[in-house]
């Protein structure tokens, strides 16, 4: 067996690893849980890979988001790995083809979307598979404490239940205290072991402006700092508004949103990585999974919900440790809308109880039946259909998930599949009997390999330039050969899923849990309170704030963030600056004085330094003057 160092070089090429990956994969060897937090851009899915290459059987990976899991595989099976994937989009003949597959065929990963744990058939295939890992990507989505939790997550402790011996290795990129001890428990760590990479980024300059014209600040940023950069917004129409902005001023852009089709998506990602376009403007869709090392900015024009999400959105610059900005622009409207969304993300639960009805009502779902169904989702045209706001609907979605009684997965491309049902003796004689059918079976079995045995991804508009055919004919030959039960065809999509976990149920049965509302608006409020506590911040390095917020209580200043660059103009110390505050604030808290007093009661420190560090702390609200002038502290 090779060693994680051979691995390393045979499949990366890289000959060392990363700080603290070797410690994660070590942990992991020896058999212990192990919980590994890495900042973004910290390579924390080599943690589970190497370890996984390096032992006989099977990695079972849990992962929330399926274009995520999707962008994995492919990119081990181009590394040689043999991986592949199981999520609800999937048709019982391809979930059954997969298992069969990771049992049989050498298969060295599995990823899962959670929803497919508890599945009967999932549960009885995976016990026959040799599983020498469990991993769980983006491990806070377990915690309810946590920004991102998906109760579906809850389930992987079943999971570990058929393989009480398999060691679990959880990772993610940004968790509190309580995050992390809430990960470890739900996911029974035999014992807690989190191995945590320090979330300093020295290369990374935060920047927070307050603006009333964030258009002519956007300007001066990127014609200012040079290189690749992305511009989040909060809603799909200011990505593009922002962008069109942009190219008017001579900058080369697009805008990204999940309201794209998914060629539009692909086109400007690809074009966006390969440095064909400068600057992408985009909606929070984007950056999941995305590895470009070389972005220099990174520049937020509304304030984030959470602390969290903003120190992975954030972090995505500078990823190749040279020098980049993360900056934030806001105004005092950021603020309302701020609060204003934390009011939407809480329904009344009416109007919760409304959304499953509707729901039910629009799959035709009768009282007691459709447990497991999935049927795919449009927003749009739901709302629509019913008359509701759409993110009433939203927000209620995500309550009746969190409740287990639905799932909902993201928009997700599926290219049109084909799989012959029959086999290639039965083929050959349905083409003799069928012969206005021969040409197109020829083309298709000529075009596509696997055929027989998988369903493979097909393109009707390439079958349609290698024959005579129009591409709706194309598609009408496949729909009719499926009919016949010759093949299996299933037409591309991109619509979400609507998952129900359980039997359709009364409205009078639909409770709404005390912690799932009221415990999770007082959390989401107290992270408002921080994202706004760090944006309205003059006084505190930036990355100090997010360092403490995370748990790291050492407290060194960048000094290249805005507040310590602020601070450098006073051309003082650390030390001296905080011998000299320590000494004003002792002067100060017994009773107000005037500046002439107050400078000379500080000793052994020259006037010019005593002033200037006075004058700092009023600019930051540090100091004020009372009623008679005097100086007083402020608590």
């Amino acid at each position: 067996m090779e060693s994680i160092n051979q691995i390393l070089t045979r499949y990366w090429g890289h000959t060392h690893f990363r700080p603290l990956q070797e410690d994660i994969i070590n942990s992991a060897l020896e058999g212990k849980d192990t919980l590994a937090l890495l900042p973004t851009g910290g390579g924390k899915s080599l943690c589970f890979q190497i370890p996984a290459l390096a032992k006989e059987g099977i990695c079972i990976v849990v992962c929330p988001l399926i274009a995520l899991m999707k962008d994995q595989v492919e990119f081990l099976v181009k590394k040689g790995i043999r991986a592949t994937m199981l999520h609800s989009f999937m048709t019982s003949r391809e979930i059954d083809i997969t298992l069969d597959n990771c049992i049989h065929g050498g298969y060295k990963f599995l990823y899962v979307s959670p929803e497919r744990l508890t599945t009967d058939i999932f549960i009885a295939r995976v016990q026959q598979m040799n599983v020498n890992f469990i991993a769980v990507d983006e491990a806070h989505c377990i915690s309810q404490w946590g920004y991102d939790f998906r109760p579906s997550y809850l389930q992987i402790a079943e999971l570990r239940k058929l393989f009480p011996e398999v060691p679990v290795v959880a990772l993610t990129a940004s968790a509190t205290p309580e995050v992390i001890a809430d990960i470890q428990q739900k996911l029974e760590f035999k014992k807690e072991n989190a191995i945590k990479l320090s979330f300093e980024r020295k290369n990374l300059a935060y920047v927070v402006q307050k603006e009333e014209d964030k258009s002519v600040r956007l300007m001066k940023l990127v014609n200012n700092v040079k290189g690749s950069g992305i511009i989040y917004a909060r809603n799909r129409r200011k990505t593009e508004e922002v962008a069109i902005f942009l190219k008017q001023n001579g900058v080369s852009a697009d805008y990204y949103h999940a309201g794209l089709l998914h060629t539009e998506r692909s086109s400007k990602q690809e074009a966006w990585l390969n440095d064909r376009i400068r600057v992408i403007v985009c909606t929070n869709a984007f950056g999941m999974g995305i590895n470009k090392a070389n972005v220099r900015f990174v520049v937020h024009l509304d304030i984030p919900d959470s602390l969290e999400a903003y120190f992975q959105e954030a972090g995505r610059a500078g990823r190749d440790e040279k020098k980049a900005f993360a900056v934030l622009l806001y105004n005092d409207a950021d603020r309302i809308n701020l609060e204003r969304t934390i009011d939407h993300a809480f329904p009344p639960v009416d109007d919760i109880k409304k959304t499953y009805v509707a729901l039910c009502s629009y799959f035709n779902m009768a009282m007691g039946s459709g447990k497991g169904s999935s049927h795919d989702f449009d927003i749009t045209e739901f709302c629509q259909h019913f008359a509701m706001d759409a993110g009433v609907v939203a927000n209620s979605i995500k309550f009746l998930e969190r409740e287990g009684y639905i799932m909902a997965t993201e928009s997700f491309y599926r290219p049109s599949r084909v799989h012959v049902l029959i086999s290639n003796k039965d083929m050959y004689r349905f083409q003799v009997e069928h012969p206005n059918y021969d040409a197109f079976v020829k083309l298709l079995l000529r075009s596509y390999e696997g055929i027989f045995t998988n369903y493979v991804p097909i393109n009707e508009y390439n079958l349609a330039k290698r024959s005579t055919l129009k591409e709706d004919e194309i598609k009408s030959l496949l729909q009719r050969l499926d009919k016949m039960t010759v093949i299996s065809y299933l037409p591309q999509s991109s619509k979400p899923q609507i998952i129900f976990t359980d039997e359709a149920l009364h409205p009078g049965s639909i409770l709404i849990s005390k912690t799932n509302y009221t415990e999770r608006k007082e959390r989401a409020i107290q992270r408002m309170e921080w994202v706004i506590h760090y944006v309205t911040n003059t006084r505190k390095c930036r990355s100090e704030l997010l360092l403490s917020y995370f748990g790291e209580a050492e407290e060194v200043r960048c000094g290249i963030c805005d507040v310590c660059l602020e601070r450098n103009k006073l051309e003082l110390s650390d030390l001296e600056f905080a011998t000299i505050a320590a000494q004003l604030k002792e002067k100060l808290s017994k009773k107000p004085m005037e500046l002439t007093d107050l400078v000379h009661s500080v000793k052994q420190v020259r006037e010019d330094k005593i002033i200037k560090t006075v004058q700092w702390l009023m600019d930051n609200g540090k100091l004020e003057n009372d009623e008679e002038n005097k100086l007083v502290w402020k608590k």
